[in-house]
């Protein structure tokens, strides 16, 4: 395990409660770090999800496929995200000190190791129940429910909806150029493009869960 640059040994999880669907920490060596809460999403929901976006296996493999092509380019297309992201004022909003309105640049650089390893995750495709309650979380992150938090951030409480579905187009749409570049084929290189638009989608959809009122979701 990697955080922040540093490598950490990951050992056994210990579960406080016996059905773990309650409080659990991930014990670290030299870092502690809460479990995640369940998705509410279930994994027969997913699969609805993937067959609504038309996320096939195959749309997997070339996510797969797609790995070891972004992997030794992750921070040069996080330059690029941030380099949008910083261009746009009301952006940066969302990661500024809620009083000064100054850029947190300790948030912006914890949140942008979380982006590159999901990139990664991503393009591993593991669909499973660890992914699923990842999704959640993210969302919480994004939503006044955990916001801040894991960072112990000043900044404003919330990232208003509207602007995760409006982000799926720049974030896959400056992916594209990157995808080309250890010499696939054009028609390998499609396929991992369209790959990248529906998984995008389908987890912004996951993210919106906490936004949606309960039963409407």
């Amino acid at each position: 395990v990697r955080y922040g640059g540093r490598r950490l040994e990951r050992v056994a999880p210990v579960r406080l409660d016996p059905d773990g669907s309650g409080a659990c920490r991930l014990q670290l060596r030299l870092l502690s770090v809460p479990c995640r809460p369940r998705s509410p999403v279930t994994l027969q929901d997913l699969d609805k999800l993937e067959r609504t976006v038309l996320l096939t296996d195959d749309d997997k493999e070339a996510l797969r496929m797609s790995l070891p092509v972004l992997e030794p380019q992750v921070d040069a297309i996080l330059d690029v995200w941030y380099g949008f992201v910083g261009s746009q004022p009301h952006l940066v909003h969302y990661f500024s000190d809620a009083k000064t309105g100054a850029p947190d640049a300790a948030y912006l650089a914890a949140v942008r190791v979380r982006f590159g390893q999901w990139i990664l995750a991503t393009a591993r495709a593991e669909h499973d129940q660890a992914w699923l309650d990842l999704q959640h979380e993210i969302g919480l992150r994004h939503h006044s429910t955990k916001k801040n938090r894991t960072d112990g951030a000043t900044s404003v409480p919330i990232i208003h909806f509207r602007y995760l579905p409006a982000l799926l187009y720049p974030v896959t749409a400056t992916l594209k150029p990157f995808l080309p570049k250890v010499g696939h084929a054009p028609d390998e290189v499609a396929r991992m493009h369209q790959a990248w638009i529906k998984s995008v989608l389908l987890q912004v959809i996951l993210w919106s869960h906490p936004y949606v009122r309960d039963g409407e979701f």
